[in-house]
């Protein structure tokens, strides 16, 4: 029997973690023939069932939601929103597996690692894979890859440059720097998982487990009835908003059950470092069940997880390298494709053996900041893209940028950019003139950017149409929902706000400048970003929730097309569930789209943040719904 495949693609990922998702299903739905190379059998690497982070990002844990991550990845929180109300992980990994399989131009490997890569003049020509459940042997070929894997190993097997450890202030004039480069990093974790079973329930802690002692976690907090005594941590203020932002109950952690290894390479101590890991997770809950009164006893244990997520290994490097200037200076690049919000968080050197330490030290800002298209591609490798938490930074850089959720954007930035390498037949660095479209082209795919990055689309028809409707709230006016900006930003509504929904709905008018034969539209509506919907095991995190999809959402809108007063066409939407809306329907010759509003999902008022529109030919450059 036959073991052994090539194929070829426009674009191979390796690595399929939430940047490596985001990237192939991008390109696929920009049109690049697209494989995912996925060591796993799920989707989705620290977010997934066999891991189980929630995602965080920008918002960070709702104090700015204003900065919520959009895009790709806020459509696939959505849909599992609409069909996970119970934070099933299993549903989860079905969202992802579903989105995936839907593309046409993607093909994922499961449980397939890649080994080797075959290189030629410093271009890498081909990924060698194996697939451990079937037992075939493939080549995968392309004139473009992307690295995801987190570790860089792709990149690494290369030859790309990397950087691990830590830099030195003098190198990079980084204030929270060490004076001499060092080998820090932050390590791995395992996290567990426990439910209320209404009766007391007994633990028997296995063997191997690794003993701890309340002492030995008094700057950990690990139980609902832990007194917290500030004056007595190492940095009070810190142990303080560490106490407000954990998980307090015991159903559900502990991100910092974390461990490093002893050795020069977190990656080759991986398995050592897992199996010590093991043991504290065990030995946690068994201080947490019989070391005292932690308000347990009716709790067992129902999760452990056995694939530590990792936080930090190698960097690759790019033509830019972002540092933490970049990020506490809000630096706003002219070549921006991502953006991230998360404090400069860097964990204790030895993560749960520094028992004098607080777990986390956070060094926090207000707003958010970007990141250059030059972080997500090899200085030396020509065709070699990244994404995750291997893209170009410092130590301190990694420190926010890790984040999943700025992950997914950059992974979503990177899948754009290789389509439209694939168009232009160049490498990464070659897009680098047309950065301005590949911008435009994000905005249009609900990746918000900051000032002063808006959308400048010439081919969308709704920014030179003239905008009316049936009601509007003072600062809600029509006009708004072509102004370029698609989400409410502090005291800017940046939306048309309906007066109420009339009992025949509401309608939202747009004139065009002149005739034209439109062939797509989109719509961007309220999500309410001030209530998360992630996927999450924290009882505390879930209650933040609110049942369903969001209740501002619009439900059921008709677009009819109008020319001379006579409709020439219409498109219905009904159950919709997404912020981001494109319609199907048959391209009309038109003057004047009326949108009639009818319902939304359970809110008191119609919001539409941006309405855009094309003509044929363009309307097919957008992603699809």
């Amino acid at each position: 029997m036959k073991r052994y495949a090539e194929e070829s693609y426009d674009l191979i990922v390796v690595g399929a973690g939430m940047a490596g998702l985001c990237a192939a299903v991008s390109a696929a739905r920009h049109g690049a023939r697209t494989a995912l190379v996925n060591a796993r059998p799920v989707l989705g690497g620290n977010a997934s069932s066999e891991i189980r982070i929630h995602i965080s990002g920008a918002d960070q844990s709702l104090k700015q939601p204003d900065y919520a991550e959009g895009g790709l990845l806020y459509e696939l929180m959505l849909e599992n929103k609409a069909v996970n109300d119970g934070f099933c992980y299993s549903v989860w990994d079905a969202v992802l597996f579903s989105k995936a399989r839907d593309e046409q131009n993607l093909t994922v490997y499961y449980n397939t690692c890649m080994y080797d890569v075959e290189t030629r003049g410093g271009r890498i020509e081909a990924v060698l894979c194996f697939q451990q459940t079937t037992e075939m042997r493939y080549r995968l070929s392309a004139p473009l890859f992307a690295d995801c894997t987190g570790n860089g190993t792709l990149g690494y097997f290369a030859g790309a440059d990397y950087r691990t450890g830590s830099e030195a202030r003098p190198e990079t004039g980084e204030p929270h720097a060490p004076d001499e480069a060092d080998n820090g990093r932050m390590g791995n974790t395992i996290l567990i998982k426990a439910a209320d079973a209404g009766r007391p329930v007994p633990f028997t802690p296995p063997p191997f487990a690794k003993k701890l002692t309340e002492h030995q976690l008094r700057y950990r907090i690990h139980s609902g009835r832990m007194k917290v005594d500030a004056s007595q941590a190492p940095d009070p203020e810190e142990w303080l908003r560490l106490s407000a932002c954990s998980c307090k109950g015991v159903d559900y952690g502990y991100w910092w059950l974390e461990l490093m290894g002893d050795g020069d390479d977190i990656i080759t101590d991986y398995e050592t470092i897992r199996d010590d890991l093991y043991a504290y997770a065990y030995g946690l809950w068994d201080h947490i069940k019989n070391g005292g009164d932690h308000g347990a006893e009716n709790y067992e244990l129902v999760w452990v997880g056995a694939l530590p997520g990792m936080r930090e290994s190698r960097r690759l490097t790019g033509d830019y390298v972002l540092d933490e200037n970049d990020i506490l200076g809000h630096r706003v690049f002219d070549d921006a494709v991502c953006y991230g919000g998360w404090c400069v968080d860097m964990h204790a050197p030895r993560g749960l053996l520094d028992f004098d330490r607080l777990p986390s030290d956070c060094r926090h800002f207000s707003g958010v900041y970007t990141i250059p298209y030059r972080c997500y591609y090899s200085r030396n490798i020509p065709n070699l893209f990244m994404a995750g938490r291997d893209i170009s930074t410092t130590r301190l850089g990694l420190a926010s940028t890790r984040i999943i959720g700025c992950c997914a954007l950059g992974g979503q930035a990177v899948g754009t950019a290789a389509a439209l390498c694939a168009r232009y037949g160049c490498d990464p660095r070659g897009l680098a003139p047309r950065v301005r479209e590949l911008q435009q082209i994000l905005l249009r795919d609900d990746m918000w950017l900051p000032e002063p990055f808006r959308n400048e689309d010439p081919l969308d028809l709704a920014r030179t149409a003239v905008f009316t409707a049936s009601s509007h709230v003072p600062g809600g006016e029509p006009q708004k929902v072509a102004n370029g900006v698609s989400r409410r930003l502090g005291g800017e509504s940046n939306a048309w706000i309906s007066d109420g929904v009339a009992p025949g709905g509401e309608t939202l008018v747009m004139r065009l400048a002149s005739p034209a034969r439109i062939a797509a539209l989109q719509l961007t509506f309220d999500s309410n970003f001030a209530y998360p919907v992630r996927i999450t095991m924290s009882a505390n995190r879930q209650a933040q929730q609110r049942p369903g999809v969001p209740a501002e959402l619009v439900r059921d809108y008709d677009a009819v097309f109008l020319l001379g007063g006579r409709e020439t066409g219409r498109a219905e939407v009904r159950g919709n569930r997404q912020r981001l809306s494109r319609p199907t329907f048959s391209p009309a010759e038109c003057d004047t789209v009326e949108f009639r509003f009818l319902s939304t999902n359970g809110a008191d008022r119609i919001t539409v943040f941006e309405v855009r529109a094309y003509g044929e030919k363009e309307g097919a450059g957008g992603a699809r719904e």
